[in-house]
């Protein structure tokens, strides 16, 4: 009981507490082409409110729409799987589609970039955030995702996310806008950069943690097979810890 009138007693001073973490999707791009791998950053405008300024990975919120989008190819049998670990009772493959499929969505609002492959017949994605996939026939590529990071953020915040971060291939990417940067006009500053050059950024410090872990998994994936083991960084017991999954 006394534990009980603590937790009401804390959510009371704290209405943040009570925030749930919403679906979030992230995707790490590498270019392979030369001799040194290059990861896809961006910086954040400042007029935003979330880390303004901050140097991150195209992402953002799932929304319930992306799990209906068609693709061409769908997320490999391990990723889903990894992905419906840990949904707890509202996991569905729907769900985890909506979360790769708003990867691709986000990495082309903000950064201008089509993943996917062109298809020889009209497209049909009846939703206008698509747009222009349709005008040019592409479709998401859901195969060329590898699932790899999850972090939530932690209680208390005025936002939270549970945010999955994916990988994939420079190679993966159809088509790319002009204008080097996406219709949201989120990010700015687009640049491929060396790990060691994005790790000098003004970063966030779970973004930090995110490309240390993507170089591990590179490291030891060089060419991104399906089955490695997924990282979490979440609290438990009052403290931000990592785990493998």
């Amino acid at each position: 009981m006394n534990g009980q009138s603590k937790s009401i007693s804390t959510e009371a001073r704290n209405p943040l507490a009570r925030i749930r973490p919403r679906d979030a999707a992230s995707l790490l791009l590498i270019d392979r082409s030369g001799k040194e791998l290059r990861i896809l950053m961006g910086k954040r405008h400042m007029r935003h409110v979330f880390m303004p300024g901050k140097f991150v990975f195209p992402g953002g919120r799932t929304e319930a729409a992306d799990g209906r989008i068609s693709a061409i190819a769908e997320l490999s049998e391990v990723d889903q799987a990894k992905l419906l670990t840990g949904m707890g009772s509202r996991s569905s493959v729907q769900r985890c589609r909506a979360l790769a499929i708003s990867a691709i969505r986000e990495t082309y609002e903000e950064a201008g970039l089509f993943l996917g492959r062109r298809h020889p017949e009209t497209v049909s994605i009846v939703h206008p955030d698509w747009a222009a996939f349709v005008e040019r026939k592409i479709l998401p590529d859901l195969s060329v995702l590898r699932y790899f990071a999850r972090a939530t953020t932690p209680p208390g915040r005025s936002r939270r996310f549970d945010t999955r971060f994916f990988l994939a291939f420079r190679d993966a990417v159809a088509d790319v806008l002009p204008d080097a940067t996406g219709p949201s006009q989120e990010l700015e500053e687009l640049c491929w950069l060396p790990f060691h050059e994005a790790n000098q950024l003004d970063i966030p410090e779970i973004t930090r943690m995110i490309i240390k872990e993507a170089q591990a998994v590179l490291a030891a994936n060089p060419s991104l097979d399906p089955g490695y083991p997924v990282i979490q960084y979440r609290m438990k017991y009052g403290r931000f810890v990592r785990e493998v999954f």
